[in-house]
């Protein structure tokens, strides 16, 4: 029997943007063809190594893959990736043909105009076609998305989230920027205050939204609560920490330690702030509720 042909998307995919999708989606709609849709991506650590550090990813390898999966319906036969060691050293025909052939079985490969690959990236989507013809695979490639004349990519999306501009962001990624993460103990000061919190953890070398505190939604069992997110390292409490996202969840009791929750980011409300008391600072988480059930 005939092992059918896949249409790969290839990939970062770090952000699973409006850009992304349009690869995506190219894969995708080739189910109609008898093609059975796969992705091929990298680990977002990947953007550390590119940047030399200074860029963040947008979502880790498990929300990444978690957010393929969904934004996909199911519709993806495989999604695969290696470690970075594994192919960084491979040539652009070595990864034609030990990747995109033998292990995907691609019959159509599909990736942006900028895609690259190959040993310190020297191959294009010209050299991607080339080897097509050479392996017997076809290529397409997805037109740039543009929203306002600027084209949507990982690069404008990491600026937008460093510098608040939270409902920017929001538009080119598609949906909301959104932290899902298991829930973590903290210090538990919220509940000294009357505002309990929940606490996720940003992954290392993941990008962190600007300090400060947001209007978000948070969902639990399928059912959709207004939230105030703090992002940040808690500076009116002594102490270092890294940074996290803290959430108060309005109209919501219950214990959702080590439970993974999706926390949706709607608008930035103010940065983070120290405050000369607690006492200060829980009459300013009431002011940010107010705002929020306003809204």
């Amino acid at each position: 029997m005939e092992i059918k042909k896949r249409a790969v998307a290839l990939g970062l995919f770090d952000g699973i943007h409006l850009g992304h999708r349009a690869v995506l989606d190219l894969a995708l709609n080739q189910k109609k063809n008898g093609l059975k849709p796969a992705v091929f991506t990298f680990n977002p650590v990947t953007v550390l190594r590119k940047s030399s550090g200074k860029d963040g990813y947008i979502y880790d390898h498990v929300h990444k893959f978690k957010a393929l999966w969904r934004y996909g319906s199911f519709g993806f036969y495989d999604i695969e990736t290696v470690r970075f060691e594994e192919i960084c050293d491979m040539s652009g025909e070595e990864f034609a043909e030990n990747i995109l052939v033998k292990k995907m079985n691609a019959g159509i490969v599909c990736c942006g105009n900028n895609f690259r690959f190959g040993k310190n990236a020297s191959c294009g989507v010209e050299e991607l076609k080339s080897f097509g013809e050479k392996y017997g695979f076809d290529v397409q490639i997805a037109e740039p998305v543009k929203i306002d004349d600027i084209t949507v990519s990982s690069g404008e999306i990491r600026r937008c989230l460093v510098n608040g501009e939270i409902e920017r962001a929001n538009t080119l990624l598609g949906e909301p920027y959104n932290i899902y993460t298991t829930v973590v103990h903290g210090n538990e000061i919220g509940r000294t205050i009357n505002f309990p919190t929940i606490n996720q953890n940003y992954s290392k070398g993941q990008l962190v939204l600007k300090y400060g505190v947001y209007f978000t939604s948070t969902y639990i069992d399928d059912i959709k609560y207004k939230s105030v997110t703090n992002i940040g390292v808690k500076p009116t409490i002594a102490g270092k920490r890294t940074p996290l996202a803290e959430t108060h969840i309005l109209d919501f009791s219950g214990d959702l330690y080590n439970k993974n929750i999706r926390v949706e980011f709607n608008k930035f409300i103010r940065p983070e702030k120290k405050f000369s008391s607690v006492d200060e600072l829980r009459k300013q988480i009431s002011s940010d509720i107010a705002v929020v059930r306003e809204i």
